[in-house]
Formats: C-alpha cells, sequence, structure tokens
C-alpha cells in the first residue's frame, strides 16, 4: 500500500475551523491519514513531495466544463448565447468522430490537472461519451460526465437530434456502465441541455430515472435572456420555474449560469437546494451577464465555480475563475462583497458538495480522499505574501502548481504530467481541430 507525504507546507484544511496548519499531508491506499505534524511512512513502499514554500490544499473542483469543445478554442469568440451555438458549436459538435472527442479530452485533462483542478462535472456532446470516461479514466482526473441529451430544438442539426427514447435509454446504459468506476473516482450525471433542446417528456423522465440510478442531473439554465424569453414563449414560464415544475430542482440538481432569475426562483434554488454553478468568464464573454452571486449566497443558494468550455472562455483556468468570482461583484455590491476565503471555500468544498463529494473530498481531513494540490508562493508575481487565501484568489495561476494528488496517486510531480503526455496532446488536438473545422466548411 503507498504511502504518499507532502512535506513541509503552509496547509489550508477548509474544515469548519478554517484551520490552517504546517507540516505534513500524510495519505496511505488513496486516503488521508495524517494532516501536519511531521509524518513517517508505514514501510518502504512512499514517496515524498517537496511542499516548501508553498501552499498545500484541497484540489479545486470545477462543476461545470464541457471538454468535447476543446478543439473549438478560439473559434467561437465575439458571439452571444444562441448563435454561438447555432453557428458554431452545434456544428463542431455534429461533425467530431470519436477519436476527435479523445483528443479534446485529453487536451482538456491535461489543462485541467496541470492547473490543479483535481475534479470536474463534464457534459459531453450528444455522442462518443464513454470516449471522455475513458481519457478521464486514464489521466486520473476524479469526474462526473453525462452525454448531452438533445431530443428537441428547431435549430438542432440533425447530427446531434435524438429520439427521446434514444436519449433515455443510452444516458441510462452509460450511467450502469460507469457510474461508481475506477475505484469511485468516475461517476455519472445525467445532461439534458438545456430546455429549448429538451423535450417536456425527456426532462420529466430524467428527473425520474436518474434518482432511480442514483445519479445527478447536469443541465444549463437563464444564462442568456434570449433564452429566457424563448423558454417562456415555448413553454409557459420562467426557466428555473419550469424546471422545478418537472422536478429538475434538488440537492442533486446543477444548473449552470443563472444569471437571469425572477425573485421566485432564486427562493427556488435556496429552498430546494439546487446547485448554482458560476461562471463568471464564460458568462462575460458570451456577454450573457452577471449571476448576483453574493445575493443568492446571501439567500442561502449553494454555489461553486466552473470555466465552461474552451470556445467560450477560452481556457479551463480555476484561478482565473476564482479572481473574477472575487472581483466583478465589489463594484455593485461593495468591496466586503465575495472575500478571498469564501471563494477558495466554493472553489474545493463548494465544488466538492455540488457533486455530492463532500463527505469524500474538498477538504484535508483524515478519511477523506486524498485529492491535494502543491501550489508555489514564491514567485515574483506572488511574493511575498502572509495571506495564502489571497494570493490563491488574486495572484496564483496555473503555472504556480508544483504538484497534483488524486485518489493518493501523484498525477503531476514538479509541474509533470505524468499520466497524459502534455504536448502530444496539443499536438494532436491542432491537427484534429484543422481537420473538424475542414469538414465543416465542406
Amino acid at each position: 500500500m503507498t504511502d504518499t507525504i507532502i512535506r513541509g507546507g503552509t496547509i489550508l484544511t477548509l474544515d469548519g475551523a478554517w484551520k490552517i496548519a504546517t507540516g505534513d499531508v500524510h495519505s496511505r491506499g488513496g486516503r488521508i491519514v495524517q494532516v501536519g505534524g511531521q509524518a513517517v511512512p508505514a514501510g518502504r513502499d512512499y514517496e515524498i513531495l517537496d511542499a516548501e514554500g508553498a501552499i498545500v490544499m484541497p484540489g479545486l473542483v470545477q462543476t461545470h466544463v464541457h471538454t468535447c469543445q476543446t478543439l473549438a478554442r478560439g473559434r467561437a469568440d465575439d458571439l452571444a448565447l444562441l448563435d454561438w451555438l447555432k453557428k458554431i458549436v452545434w456544428p463542431y459538435e455534429a461533425a467530431l468522430d470519436r477519436e476527435d472527442v479523445a483528443a479534446a479530452a485529453r487536451l482538456a485533462c491535461a489543462e485541467l490537472l496541470l492547473g490543479g483542478t483535481t475534479a470536474i462535472q463534464d457534459m459531453g456532446t450528444v455522442h462518443h461519451t464513454d470516449a471522455i470516461f475513458e481519457v478521464a479514466r486514464d489521466a486520473g482526473l476524479r469526474a462526473t460526465i453525462g452525454k448531452a441529451m438533445m431530443d428537441d430544438g428547431a435549430d438542432v442539426p440533425a447530427g446531434l437530434r435524438e429520439t427521446t427514447r434514444a436519449s433515455i435509454d443510452e444516458s441510462v446504459a452509460l450511467c450502469r456502465a460507469w457510474h461508481g468506476s475506477a475505484d469511485g473516482r468516475l461517476h455519472y450525471a445525467f445532461a439534458p441541455r438545456f430546455v429549448l433542446s429538451c423535450s417536456e417528456d425527456l426532462l420529466r423522465e430524467v428527473a425520474t430515472t436518474a434518482r432511480q440510478l442514483g445519479a445527478r442531473v447536469h443541465t444549463h439554465a437563464s444564462e442568456n435572456r434570449d433564452e429566457l424569453a424563448a423558454v417562456v414563449r415555448e413553454r409557459g414560464d420562467a426557466n428555473v420555474a419550469y424546471l422545478d415544475r418537472v422536478g429538475l430542482t434538488g440537492h442533486d440538481v446543477g444548473l449552470a449560469h443563472c444569471v437571469w432569475l425572477e425573485e421566485r426562483e432564486r427562493r427556488i434554488l435556496a429552498d430546494t437546494q439546487t446547485q448554482l454553478l458560476h461562471c463568471p468568464s464564460s458568462n462575460l464573454k458570451l456577454a450573457s451577464g452577471i449571476a448576483p452571486v453574493p445575493e443568492l449566497l446571501g439567500e442561502g443558494v449553494l454555489v461553486s465555480l466552473g470555466a465552461d468550455g474552451a470556445p467560450c472562455n477560452n481556457n479551463l483556468d480555476a484561478f482565473l475563475e476564482m479572481r473574477l468570482a472575487a472581483l466583478i461583484h465589489k463594484p455593485r455590491v461593495g468591496p466586503q462583497a465575495m472575500p478571498a476565503r469564501q471563494v477558495v471555500k466554493m472553489a474545493t468544498l463548494g465544488g466538492a458538495r455540488a457533486l455530492g463529494l463532500d463527505a469524500e473530498i474538498g477538504t484535508l481531513e483524515v478519511g477523506k480522499r486524498a485529492d491535494v494540490i502543491v501550489i508555489d508562493t514564491e514567485g515574483p508575481h506572488v511574493s511575498p505574501t502572509d495571506a495564502p487565501y489571497s494570493a490563491l484568489v488574486y495572484a496564483c495561476r496555473p503555472s504556480d502548481v508544483r504538484h497534483v494528488v488524486v485518489d493518493g496517486r501523484v498525477v503531476v510531480r514538479d509541474r509533470n504530467l505524468l499520466t497524459l503526455d502534455a504536448a502530444r496532446a496539443s499536438a494532436d488536438g491542432r491537427v484534429r481541430a484543422r481537420r473538424v473545422f475542414e469538414r465543416i466548411s465542406r
């Protein structure tokens, strides 16, 4: 049984007491056995990671990403949501074959792990979701993944449109194949894309079937004013209120964005403990708006963070999402809105809670899974600092991530990714992106 000892850092436990410790974080068999003090391995099979001059903390959790979209980075700038989908993203996704999806996922996993993200919730495209699971498994990432479900909508391309039955059946098969696999590191989430591409029959069946199988639900809601107007026109109610009516709210449901909410919808989110997946970069780039996160937090809504996808961000940088989440609300609410410590908690324990994994990850506590990152704070853009939360939110970058451990396994050591060839993933992504867009243009 391999021991991993992260030695000599400033340890942010993120536990209920906000304890900051010094010394070592020791894991054995994938679980944390010691936090603070000097660890002594049980035998000869151990690895020591140097954390001098660094912050040691729980891995970052991104609760809304689209790894399948990575090959479209830089191809969909300067568009609002519905045009972005219809003109670029849906034609792109319809053109992807299985190897394209795998290449996109490898590139995304490399970026995520090198940047300190140890767990994600991912919405794939309609097809080839098993390829994303395989890549996440081999990369060592903790992931909750679901195929996009799309059985309705006048503008949905033929290559993405499904029948209701086929969409449900394939989702159920994927859930049974992957949910709880890789020693519990991989999970399934049913992923109806959004109301405008899903029939009511599909949404209602997802609400029932996902719960029967113990899976989560991951969708988009109230991102854009034109989207919201179309939902009201087609379904007769505001977006979140409609989702509540068909059974798609609750602690096991994650709603990405929620920029435009009526007062009654804010109450629905709080009362049902529905998870709000806040994606500030994407909301700014698509000109969607800014979700009223400080007020929602004050009302008891559960909020976590995500980078969304490469075509609407254009990166998967959790540090940037923390920085924006802390900054964009201050001009409107005041300088004390979204303090750094609160934002770090959203990016760790908040994300774990949104995935239903807060008993396993999100804090550094004995007995939890060893998802741990080490962040160098000695670079000139961070130093000097004696305020670790401030450093993480306002100064640190993905390139400061020194080591990454997921489930007790070292996946990044001294800034080198051990589970994937990052350079090869980038080169393959460039070639495949060019071919995909050549196919679209024919």
